[in-house]
């Protein structure tokens, strides 16, 4: 979505600001962020000073958002707006808001002045978020945001308000709902990665001889699932691997539910025994665990993954136990999924 964002821009080269109507101020062209909508502002210290919001919320130690019923002289802002972070470590992320809400300091809410459906306005979420390279603690954007140039709610293509984002609905269930404890992790036992699985290198490919095409090119990226590209070539590994890398954003696993090609900088791990998504999630967590381990100048390269050592659960006869793996994973939140894979 942000190729589009940029091919968009790109090939039209107008830019104009979101039709949002920055909800910070009543007639003056700037309040300072503790005044800016305040009838929407609550605060931790907002609730310490008035009793009688202690019978409506309860905050968790060290929690930066918690809920309430709402307060009769305090008016939430509506739903169907966007909060946009003004400052500290999460500036310029920016959120549809889908229930009444209060924001803290430091905090925007943007009104559209057109009406938009859904997709739209998770569109325009993502393309302030995408400017969040611009900011840092000492840049923030209290007075720059209503500036921000955007892609033409006009230009927009037809795709974004007909995307279907329901489609996921759902997908937060388990596939089972028996909850499973991780316990006893001392006594799991040790397993070298070499007897675990054949290791084997990715193969360079320069950008240059890509061609475009289906087949995912894995890269040594934190994200997307290592899918840095999708390429013409023929796919040079298998389906139901597992990905690491060994350079770049070293440590990084993923499963590859189809064929691929990975880079150089990755090496793959062919199971030497029946590699479910599930059991992939598992190891995948484990394996992460060991990136510490391991930085720039101590590359994880084929020969010392060979050689590393995880820990996992242990069946009696001292083998992995490979159906506890797979129950607890399937026992976890959005599991429903990975058997689509």
């Amino acid at each position: 979505m942000c190729a589009v964002i940029a091919s968009t821009v790109a090939t039209s080269r107008e830019f104009a600001l979101l039709r949002f109507a920055l909800s910070l101020t009543a007639s003056l062209s700037y309040l300072p962020p503790a005044r800016q909508h305040a009838e929407h502002r609550l605060g931790k210290h907002d609730v310490a000073a008035f009793p009688e919001l202690l019978s409506l919320v309860e905050i968790p130690a060290g929690a930066s958002q918690f809920s309430f019923a709402a307060f009769e002289d305090i008016c939430p802002a509506p739903p169907g707006e966007v909060s946009v972070a003004l400052g500290g470590n999460g500036v310029l992320s920016a959120f549809l808001q889908e229930r009444p809400f209060y924001t803290g300091r430091d905090v925007a809410i943007l009104s559209p002045k057109t009406q938009m459906n859904k997709p739209t306005l998770l569109y325009y979420c993502m393309c302030i978020t995408a400017n969040r390279y611009r900011y840092n603690y000492g840049r923030q954007a209290n007075r720059s945001l209503g500036a921000l140039p955007l892609p033409s709610l006009k230009g927009l293509p037809k795709w974004i308000s007909e995307a279907d984002i329901d489609q996921f609905k759902g997908s937060e269930a388990p596939w089972k709902h028996r909850k499973i404890a991780l316990k006893n992790v001392k006594s799991w036992k040790s397993y070298s990665l070499n007897s675990l699985f054949k290791i084997n290198k990715g193969k360079r490919l320069t950008v240059a001889d890509m061609v475009p095409g289906t087949t995912p090119y894995i890269g040594a990226i934190n994200g997307n699932n290592g899918v840095s590209a999708l390429i013409g070539q023929r796919p040079i590994h298998d389906a139901h691997t597992i990905t690491v890398n060994y350079n770049g954003s070293v440590g990084e696993a993923y499963y590859q539910p189809t064929a691929f090609w990975a880079t150089d900088d990755a090496n793959v791990l062919y199971p030497r025994f029946k590699l479910t998504p599930s059991i992939a999630m598992f190891i995948i967590a484990v394996i992460r665990h060991e990136t510490y381990r391991f930085n720039y100048g101590r590359k994880w390269n084929k020969r010392r993954m060979e050689e590393s050592v995880i820990k996992l659960p242990a069946a009696a006869g001292g083998k992995p136990n490979w159906r506890f793996m797979e129950d607890y994973i399937k026992s976890l939140p959005y599991s429903s999924v990975l058997e689509e894979c």
